[in-house]
């Protein structure tokens, strides 16, 4: 890794929250509709560049999200913040851009297999969806990113081929076009040096698309690959507030890359993520309440570098004797 990536020197990394999609769909507790507002407001005043804020899917699918509508039409809208939604369908789409949605993001893998267990379609099948949906966006000033699963590796077919990837972004931009692609570590399969190698090719033949990076955490690789994958020229990355999120693949697995640890980490090595941490903390705090559990980030937990601690209450004490044995 070039030993550059260790200084930012203010070079701008966009953090993009998917907490409140990726991380609150996973949850069995259902978040009341103002709270989740609520959380929203706090996110876009904390200054993240995108916030992923629900999906219009069936509400029997994910309960979790039935007030898609409904969030999205009465959050407190920041300018310069894209207020994005996920999208399965036209009638998705429809009601999202119905919604004032700023972006619509669209789903598929890269992987067959994954595919077929995920969505229930071949992949043919759901690019053919995705192009409904494309056709739809075209007559709307709404941007269109489309998200590509286990673009590192499946569970269950093991490696997926670069070249595959790299074709299926190939139609994505060319012939849906997109404004920017998400290249996806569905389960945490994700190594720093095949991150440089993919991020390359990419913003080789694409240079003026959107690339988003977006890490789990699942085998405790997430701000290396975070790491690698600005080293090779990424300057986008899904985040998940606390580090929610996850995947049935994965099971017992940690979740999305957290926001509030990749903020406390760019920002000690200078990078300017326009993100402020105090602000995306308390944010945070709420979150165990919200979800009727604790989270897997750990700076809530234990602080950033310099929240420092008291000295012990018998510490002058301490110093004084140990003083004394020093003049002895």
């Amino acid at each position: 890794m070039n030993a550059a990536v260790w200084q930012g020197a203010g070079r701008r990394i966009h953090l993009q929250e998917v907490g409140t999609r990726d991380g609150l769909q996973a949850e069995a507790a259902f978040v009341d509709t103002a709270r989740k507002i609520e959380l929203i407001d706090l996110l876009s005043a904390a200054g993240v560049t995108k916030i992923e804020v629900t999906a219009f899917v069936s509400p029997k699918a994910i309960p979790a999200l039935r007030d898609a509508d409904q969030v999205l039409r009465a959050i407190r809208r920041v300018p310069g913040v894209v207020y994005s939604a996920l999208v399965p369908n036209v009638r998705g789409a429809e009601r999202a851009i119905d919604a004032q949605a700023d972006e619509l993001n669209l789903v598929m893998s890269a992987s067959e297999s994954h595919n077929l267990a995920n969505l229930r379609m071949a992949r043919a099948q759901s690019f053919a969806a995705l192009c409904a949906v494309a056709a739809t966006v075209r007559a709307s000033p709404v941007a269109l990113n489309v998200s590509l699963s286990c673009a590192f590796g499946c569970p269950m077919q093991g490696d997926v081929p670069a070249q595959d990837v790299l074709d299926w972004c190939a139609r994505y931009v060319n012939e849906l076009g997109a404004r920017g692609v998400t290249l996806c570590d569905t389960t945490g399969m994700a190594y720093p040096t095949q991150v440089v190698a993919l991020v390359r090719a990419f913003r080789a033949r694409w240079p003026d698309t959107e690339l988003t990076l977006h890490f789990h955490n699942t085998r405790g690789m997430g701000l290396a690959n975070v790491l690698a994958a600005i080293d090779a020229g990424a300057d986008r990355f899904d985040a998940s507030l606390g580090g929610l999120g996850g995947c049935p693949y994965a099971p017992g697995a940690s979740g999305n890359v957290c926001t509030e640890e990749i903020v406390h980490a760019l920002a000690l090595m200078g990078y300017d993520t326009g993100v402020d941490l105090e602000r995306l903390l308390a944010a945070c705090a709420k979150l165990p309440a919200l979800i009727g559990h604790d989270v897997p980030g750990q700076i809530l937990k234990a602080g950033r570098r310099l929240d420092l601690h008291p000295h012990p209450h018998d510490f002058e004490q301490i110093a004084a004797r140990a003083a004394a044995r020093a003049g002895t």
